[in-house]
């Protein structure tokens, strides 16, 4: 998941920078890696600190791994296209993620929605890709043109989402998006289609753990969502096990809310078999992060206080969970950590002054090392890594 960074610059300054001067004792040191530009971001962690993401040069985007204080500019030569990026990371250093090719489309999409997010886009194909040592292979798709590839568990196995070659009524009429595109895990390079919940025509897997349980969503086409870079209109939360689609429910809405935020859908799962993500609320004008168990099913995480709606989007084996919490508008975002029940601004959590405020939470790995978005006092969008102190896991 990815928020827009345009959105993001509206938290600089006022009474949120200042909060950060109001930080409580720090609980973790936050490391600066960089400006991404207005559509970058580290979007995953492994537990021994690679970090997988974009960087936004000019009008182009590139995948990068962060690894040993290092970036690496994976797209570069990629797939030979203009723009990439890596979604997901092993701690073996193999990475998936999404790469336009040379190849022009022939239904006129845009399906990684590059020409949408206005970064020079030339019109061809956005292939899911995986990157290892030091060459990037395109992955196949399910009989159409596109797909991209959002996790890697330790065995090699990706999770995504492929297009078929069937066309789609569901999308919108005049829209790029032509073709249906499903769920898929990628197991030695094959795709392998995973059920929706009966009656959706598209979906995506968007994360998978080292058992090979994955989790996502499905729903109809829509426009192209700049949050979550999909034409998914997420209506129905999922959990695969054994090539079978567990409905993890709802908090009360249906999915079909009107902001780019609104949806039901699972964000990530650990190898707990735990599953987080969002859901609407009745109603479907707010929306909340949630935590599924088999035991306690989905359970509503609630907000960080005074805030109005939240995305749960990443958990670690330790049941840690991070995301962001949202004002009533959508314009104030704040990074969170779920501690002792509650959500934390994580803002809260680090040194007074820092110069960074922390935006959103994308992942948190076995260490307790989070990642995600922060803005700058200039407004400019960064990446960061923020370490606990000592080590330890709060």
């Amino acid at each position: 998941m990815r928020l827009k960074q345009t959105v993001l610059k509206t938290i600089v300054g006022g009474h949120l920078i200042a909060a950060v001067a109001m930080a409580q004792t720090p609980t973790y040191k936050v490391i600066d890696l960089g400006t991404v530009g207005p559509n970058g971001q580290p979007f995953a962690i492994t537990k021994n600190g690679m970090v997988a993401g974009a960087v936004q040069t000019g009008n182009t985007l590139r995948a990068v791994l962060w690894s040993k204080g290092k970036m690496i500019d994976l797209g570069n030569p990629g797939l030979q296209g203009s723009n990439s990026q890596a979604f997901g990371v092993n701690y073996q250093g193999q990475v998936v993620g999404e790469a336009q090719t040379t190849t022009p489309d022939p239904n006129g999409e845009d399906f990684c929605g590059f020409a949408a997010l206005g970064l020079s886009s030339s019109g061809t194909t956005c292939a899911p890709f995986l990157w290892q040592n030091g060459v990037m292979h395109a992955l196949p798709a399910l009989g159409g043109n596109n797909g991209w590839a959002f996790k890697i568990n330790i065995r090699g196995a990706a999770a995504g989402t492929a297009e078929k070659d069937t066309p789609d009524s569901t999308c919108p009429s005049g829209g790029p998006q032509k073709l249906q595109f499903r769920p898929v895990v990628w197991n030695n390079g094959y795709p392998r289609e995973l059920p929706t919940d009966p009656g959706d025509p598209d979906g995506s897997a968007n994360a998978i753990n080292d058992l090979g349980q994955a989790a996502g969503a499905s729903g109809e086409c829509a426009a192209f969502n700049p949050i979550f870079l999909t034409y998914l209109q997420p209506l129905h939360a999922l959990l695969w096990e054994d090539g079978k689609a567990i409905d993890l429910g709802t908090l009360g809405g249906t999915g079909l809310g009107s902001t780019p935020f609104n949806g039901n859908q699972a964000l990530d799962l650990n190898n707990r078999g735990q599953v987080v993500g969002s859901s609407d609320l009745q109603g479907d004008a707010n929306f909340h992060a949630f935590l599924w168990t088999q035991e306690t099913k989905m359970q509503d995480l609630g907000t960080v206080p005074g805030d109005a709606n939240s995305l749960a989007i990443g958990i670690n084996d330790a049941g840690q969970v991070v995301g962001v919490s949202l004002d009533a508008t959508l314009t104030q975002y704040r990074a969170f950590l779920r501690q002792d029940g509650n959500l934390i601004d994580l803002n809260t959590l680090v040194p007074a002054g820092s110069p960074l405020y922390l935006a959103t939470a994308c992942k948190i790995n076995a260490a307790g090392e989070i990642i995600g978005i922060a803005i700058d006092n200039s407004g400019n969008v960064h990446g960061y890594l923020a370490v606990p102190n000592n080590n330890s896991q709060n």
